[in-house]
């Protein structure tokens, strides 16, 4: 006998949501929080960067083996602030989403730190190649090195799947549009949320430990966007039959050795 841990986070934000989403006063405090503190790291980075200028401007000609690792050390602390920064400002548009009814403040949103990431690297690139004490080589291996921590920093910073409220309306309007309400349930390593708890997909040996909550709060723990098509199949098929959607009590793994639902391979 196996019976599934159920772990419920958030808390009155899975109620039936309004149909446009509008994040809970909760979300809205932690998202500026976290904003303020990617902001804080990107001046710190920018900071980096000015410091690696002076170095280079300040060192003695040829450059010797010290001022390289300064610099080195220096690009390196630049790109770790502008990393962490990043992150901490996608977690915070997860929260609190822009809309794309706004396309300029919804593009400067999602993708600020990719822009971050050019203010903090291409000011010492540029400085780097139009150095006139620099030789061909020294131009080549250190403009080298901050062009790929700009590339590094570009790519971790950009949101190639940014949230809006326009998804997380259409989102969340699904569910409640199948359930009546605003609850799913997740797992660790999932990529999808599950309308029931018992859904074959997660409810396996595999699973130790299930998250129940909002779809928001799928999005803003996992980055979850899809809902399993197992259970939209099934709560279509118990709403149109006139039944609710309802899981039934956990209590065992269900066999699915004659069943061929979506693969979990621990990731639903």
């Amino acid at each position: 006998m196996s019976t599934k841990k159920i772990t419920k986070v958030g808390g009155d934000d899975d109620a039936p949501q309004k149909a446009t989403f509008v994040p809970t006063a909760e979300a809205k405090g932690q998202a500026t929080q976290l904003r303020l503190f990617a902001c804080l790291l990107w001046v710190l980075a920018i900071g980096a960067e000015v410091g690696a200028i002076l170095v280079l401007l300040k060192s003695a000609k040829p450059i010797v083996t010290n001022t390289w690792i300064w610099m080195i050390a220096l690009v390196v602390i630049d790109l770790i602030l502008v990393i962490i920064g990043s992150q901490l400002w996608k977690k915070s548009n997860r929260l609190d989403p822009a809309s794309r009814k706004e396309p300029v403040k919804f593009f400067l949103q999602n993708q600020l730190g990719v822009i971050i990431s050019i203010i903090a690297f291409l000011p010492l690139i540029i400085l780097i190649f139009t150095n006139k004490d620099l030789d061909g080589k020294q131009k080549g291996i250190l403009g080298g090195i901050v062009a790929i921590a700009l590339i590094i920093a570009g790519i971790s910073s950009a949101d190639f799947n940014p949230p809006s409220v326009e998804q997380y309306s259409q989102q969340t309007s699904r569910v409640e549009e199948l359930t009546g309400g605003n609850h799913v349930y997740w797992t660790k390593s999932g990529t999808k949320y599950h309308i029931y708890e018992d859904c074959p997909s997660i409810n396996t040996n595999r699973t130790e430990e299930i998250f129940e909550g909002s779809v928001a709060k799928a999005r803003e723990l996992k980055n979850i966007t899809e809902l399993c098509k197992i259970c939209e199949k099934r709560a279509e098929k118990e709403k149109a039959s006139g039944n609710a959607v309802e899981a039934q009590p956990l209590t065992t793994a269900p066999d699915t050795t004659n069943q061929n639902p979506e693969k979990e391979t621990g990731k639903e």
